[in-house]
């Protein structure tokens, strides 16, 4: 048994606190987040711009940035004020009673979605984005009768908790908690790296979405009713780029396709910007590319840049006008908490005055170029993609740059962490996140504040570790 004096915190050197603390991590800390997937968890101390800093003050360049939440930068000096005059003023106020941040950010993003998708809606906010999903699909599942069926696509990630799993395509996430009765139907992504040979990227996008037209062709595929033209699902729950599935970016033709066939059969279309809005894509929503209107949008992460956690939903006003969405229907105690609603409006300020379109854009597409140019040295690099900053590295097998190569994959995100890098002179570590159908992505979500130099900085450190874990 640890005794109480492992909380005294009297270690005189780094390596000795950084035991102490693992210790007690390792016996009072659940296992069942995420610090476990690798063996030797990292702890950091500061984190300031693109950079965490650990015990050691070594830097560390952030190049998924807490899972594309902190876009502004760790540390942003102007959101971080609006926090400290929130603080002063206003820091807590129950749920159940109104204040000026509340009102305002959501019509600012009700007023936003409206010019952009033509159509007025209204705002719901919560703590987290699987939260703000199981909202989405009360709200959902009221509008549409009490249905409880919902597409979403394969590889599509949409949070952990109950509701959440149902439609998020891994069964990992739902193995150990009993038979989900209400799991979506899962349907083909036209993930193009690994699709059909011979077809185009368009072609590919037109084959998902004939496929899954196919569904209402006939009562016996199980999700139409001709007679009374009405479908068993509904919704059909996406993200325009797929996150957790390795920022696969869709040609250009799919959600125009799919949403034809969607709005033909009475199916909602509900869009998961949890990880990709503001600005992530080059746009506030990445679904604004394809052209399409949701009916219901979600959203999250870099809302308040990190700091606290707020979520909503966006829904047309004809799903959530008080008539058919009444007081009551859905609550969360800290949900519009003020602290989180005044960086965020803080946060939209600056997404209106600063060009974050053209900005993001232009540093995506520098830095796209430089991972292609990694592509043709290292036969491990089996695909690269990218839409604004949102990049995908896929990690394969050097025999053919194709079979996936989860255990290269792992092998990079160790020696990332071991902060031996060398740039300029200075040793550096990387800050990676894995994803992929195969868990051999390297998914890049920089903060959208990132310099030319820093992203040279990354190209180089990749470079290095991508000759360092090939097998020779």
């Amino acid at each position: 048994m640890l005794d109480r004096s492992l909380l005294t915190g009297t270690a005189t050197t780094a390596e000795a606190e950084r035991e102490r603390l693992l210790t007690l991590e390792n016996a009072y800390c659940s296992h069942g987040d995420t610090v476990h997937y690798t063996e030797f968890p990292k702890i950091f101390e500061r984190c300031e711009g693109s950079f965490m800093y650990d015990d050691e003050d070594r830097p560390f360049l952030d190049l998924q940035m807490w899972y594309s939440a902190v876009n502004f930068g760790y540390g942003n000096q102007r959101l971080n004020d609006a926090m400290r005059r929130q603080l002063e003023r206003l820091p807590q106020v129950a749920s159940q009673y109104l204040h000026r941040e509340k009102i305002e950010l959501a019509a600012e993003i009700a007023i936003g979605a409206q010019e952009r998708f033509g159509r007025k809606g209204r705002v719901h906010f919560n703590v987290g984005g699987a939260q703000a999903i199981e909202d989405s699909l009360k709200i959902v599942r009221n509008a549409c009768g009490g249905k409880s069926l919902m597409f979403a696509f394969e590889g599509g990630y949409h949070g952990r908790t109950l509701g959440a799993s149902a439609i998020t395509s891994s069964y990992r996430y739902r193995r150990r908690y009993g038979h989900f009765g209400e799991r979506a139907q899962f349907v083909e992504f036209p993930y193009h790296f690994r699709g059909p040979r011979g077809m185009s990227k368009e072609e590919y996008g037109l084959h998902c979405v004939r496929k899954f037209e196919r569904l209402f062709e006939s009562e016996y595929n199980g999700v139409w009713d001709p007679k009374v033209g009405q479908s068993e699902y509904a919704a059909f729950y996406v993200e325009p780029i797929q996150g957790t599935g390795g920022y696969v970016i869709p040609p250009a033709n799919f959600f125009p396709e799919l949403k034809r066939v969607l709005d033909k059969h009475g199916i909602l279309l509900v869009v998961d910007e949890i990880q990709m809005g503001f600005f992530r894509t080059g746009k506030l929503w990445s679904i604004e590319h394809f052209g399409v209107e949701p009916d219901v949008l979600v959203f999250g992460k870099a809302l308040t840049n990190g700091l606290n956690p707020l979520s909503g939903v966006w829904a047309r006003e004809e799903l959530i006008n008080p008539q058919i969405f009444p007081a009551g229907s859905t609550h969360s105690t800290f949900n519009a908490n003020p602290l989180g609603t005044a960086v965020a409006l803080e946060a939209m300020r600056m997404m209106q005055e600063e060009d974050f379109g053209a900005s993001v854009m232009e540093k995506g597409a520098h830095f796209l170029e430089g991972i292609k140019e990694l592509k043709k040295k290292h036969a491990i690099v089996g695909d690269v993609d990218g839409l604004g900053l949102a990049l995908r590295i896929e990690i394969c097998e050097p025999h053919d740059s194709y079979t996936p190569s989860k255990k290269l994959v792992d092998l990079m995100a160790d020696e990332a962490m071991k902060g031996d890098l060398v740039y300029g002179g200075e040793r550096y570590g990387l800050v990676l996140d894995i994803g992929g159908y195969h868990k051999n992505v390297i998914t890049l979500a920089p903060a959208l504040t990132i310099s030319h130099a820093e992203i040279d900085m990354a190209l180089a450190l990749l470079d290095q570790l991508f000759t360092r874990v090939t097998p020779r």
